[in-house]
């Protein structure tokens, strides 16, 4: 019997195919960034690029009409030395911490409200949405304001029911309550966000809970809360971001002055003075910068804090 040595298999006959491969990954890998070149267009010219050259400028003296002085940390010193920019801050913290608890505790009492089988709840999920799609837009606060004027509809009711005449736009200590009262008319977001949580809270734990003898309120403490915790942390994250970033609702209601009293000057208003009004916008940069920090160390802060009370389903606990 004769023995024949088989040739060795070289790697020539596969490195057609690798070379095919190769350049097919690179045609896909171009086709990729062809698609994503809109918004990576998008990002860098309208998101970035701005933001950036708002960094610059937070370290500059510029007024829109002569080339940007570096001043370094000037217009962040200047800040604190501002009483006009306190008193921003103060407008908008209370805004933030009494309006976003209203705003989320509204929706979220709504929503169990129609998470009842009960006939005709189509009809008012889609009524208290309703608001929400309109979003704080300059004509909601023009009716805003025309319902709290004097002789407006809301005098007109407080004095049938025997309260002290006059309109909420007018003065100080009512303009916070009226803007509260507007962003809360405005919770049909987080209400919907809600009802989709209150939805996946399986049966059976209210079940066993009547079975131990649970009553409303315990069940609400023990088991609805901790299973909307995670809707509720991020209702709570997205609320409070919307709530510093305030500006139309108040820029109308105010006659765009943020008053009366500087009742009205919000943080984003009174950046809105100062870099389009009196053209400091290196000031108006450093202002903008702050309000992200600050935004940001709120943001971080939640995100630290949730582990304590954010319960995830799954969770090995």
């Amino acid at each position: 019997m004769t023995l024949t040595a088989e040739a060795p298999t070289t790697g020539s006959s596969t490195a057609p195919h690798s070379a095919a491969r190769k350049r097919r990954k690179r045609a896909e890998a171009l086709a990729g960034f062809a698609f994503l070149s809109p918004w990576l267009l998008g990002f860098v010219l309208l998101t970035a690029g701005p933001m950036l050259a708002s960094l610059y400028l937070a370290f500059t003296n510029y007024n829109l009409f002569a080339p940007p002085q570096w001043v370094g940390l000037e217009n962040f010193q200047r800040l604190f030395d501002d009483p006009n920019y306190l008193q921003a801050w103060k407008v908008t913290g209370t805004y933030v911490l009494l309006g976003t608890p209203i705003k989320l505790i509204s929706a979220l009492a709504v929503a169990m409200l129609l998470n009842n089988a009960f006939s005709g709840k189509g009809f008012y999920r889609s009524s208290f949405y309703a608001p929400s799609l309109i979003g704080a837009s300059v004509s909601i606060a023009i009716v805003w304001k025309a319902m709290f004027i004097d002789n407006g509809i809301v005098d007109r009711l407080q004095q049938v029911f025997g309260f002290e005449a006059g309109g909420w736009v007018g003065d100080p200590s009512r303009t916070m309550p009226m803007l509260i009262l507007l962003t809360v008319w405005q919770f049909g977001a987080p209400m919907v966000i809600f009802l989709a949580g209150l939805k996946q809270v399986p049966t059976e734990l209210y079940e066993a809970a009547a079975v131990d003898g649970a009553g409303p309120w315990r069940k609400f403490r023990q088991i609805t809360l901790p299973m909307l915790s995670p809707v509720i942390f991020f209702n709570l994250l997205l609320e409070t971001i919307h709530a510093f970033q305030i500006f139309a609702s108040a820029f109308i209601i105010s006659n765009g002055t943020g008053g009366p009293a500087r009742s009205t000057l919000f943080y984003t208003l009174y950046l809105y003075f100062r870099g389009f009004q009196d053209f400091q916008m290196g000031y108006a940069s450093a202002m903008a910068w702050v309000l992200v920090l600050v935004v940001g160390a709120i943001t971080l802060v939640f995100f630290r804090s949730s582990k304590f009370w954010v319960h995830y389903s799954g969770e090995g606990k």
